[in-house]
């Protein structure tokens, strides 16, 4: 059973947080690493493929000898085997926004997935818990071995709520609701009306980094050719030679399935590079989609503005939005 720490409103002081966001490859890191060391931040990744152990090149992870120096939080938080949601990406980061906060230091958000900034903002919905196929496919099982009636009877005992809304009959959403309970230790009525809350602790200030699209595919191309060249086609072949399949929701991420299929003799390496470029781009395309729907964000076309500028003007606005934070 997943314990899965609860940060509710009113348990702290609500104050403003900074996150640096944009889409992949757009210049985040640099500028972030820049203004920690000015400010004296600590970083807090909010990328869900950072998070896997072993996925480092693939991912651009800042290097250990960078982390050494300054702080990131939310790296290599599990192996490629595990599940990792939402719920579990608002609990780290909440812990580790405390704990920063009480060694005297700031907490920085940096990365470019938006479900996790929504969750970690807004709380988080029953969709977006914990997922594990292999306990579903047991519960699937024990439903055909001693008929569906015994799982509802079960989840009646455990969430009468939610079992009271739902037909024995019903299995995908009663084996959900089973496993809700058995990987979070809260049941799937307990999260409807609490997870919500879990959000609304933070006022957050996003300042967002975007630069024309061909610029950005420019510099999405050089990065893939530097990851080829450092040993991501290498870092592949390990995980697979460790067992970490291309079922899993970790090799799975553009790059990654792209030399998976490679390695099994699908396609070329030339075919994977130019495939890993295009989902990348892709990708980039979404996430300012997504992002163009945030509130709350100052943007800026750092492909116009002089870096010394651009640092300049983002140190200005932390500085402000962290004045209301007491150390």
């Amino acid at each position: 059973m997943r314990e899965v720490a609860l940060f509710r409103e009113g348990s702290m002081k609500k104050r403003s947080i900074v996150a640096i966001i944009g889409p992949t490859a757009v210049g985040k890191t640099e500028a972030s690493l820049e203004l920690a060391q000015r400010l004296g931040c600590e970083i807090v990744s909010v990328d869900s493929r950072q998070v896997y152990r072993y996925l480092d090149i693939g991912t651009d992870k800042v290097s250990l000898e960078v982390r050494k120096v300054i702080p990131h939080h939310l790296i290599d938080v599990v192996d490629p085997d595990q599940i990792f949601s939402a719920a579990d990406f608002v609990s780290l980061a909440g812990s580790a926004i405390e704990d920063i906060r009480s060694r005297g230091r700031y907490p920085l958000l940096v990365g470019g997935t938006p479900f996790y900034y929504k969750a970690l903002i807004d709380g988080i919905l029953t969709s977006q818990l914990p997922k594990d196929l292999k306990l579903r496919e047991e519960l699937e099982s024990r439903a055909k071995e001693e008929g569906r009636s015994s799982l509802h009877e079960e989840l009646a005992r455990i969430d009468p709520e939610t079992a009271s809304k739902l037909h024995p009959n019903d299995l995908r959403r009663v084996t959900r609701a089973l496993e809700i309970y058995l990987l979070t230790g809260r049941t799937a009525s307990w999260w409807r009306k609490e997870g919500r809350r879990m959000g609304g602790l933070y006022d957050v200030l996003y300042l967002g980094l975007y630069r024309p699209r061909e610029d950005l595919y420019s510099r999405i191309e050089n990065r893939i050719k530097r990851q080829f060249a450092s040993g991501f086609v290498e870092e592949v072949a390990y995980l697979l030679s460790k067992g970490y399949g291309e079922e899993l929701p970790a090799m799975q991420g553009f790059g990654y399935r792209e030399l998976v299929a490679y390695h099994k003799g699908h396609i070329t390496l030339e075919e994977a590079a130019r495939l890993d470029a295009k989902s990348t781009k892709a990708f980039a395309r979404r996430q300012m989609t997504w992002f163009k729907n945030f509130s709350h964000v100052i943007w800026y076309d750092i492909s116009c503005i002089s870096n010394r500028a651009l640092l300049s003007d983002m140190e200005g606005h932390m500085r402000r939005a962290f004045e209301g934070w007491i150390l």
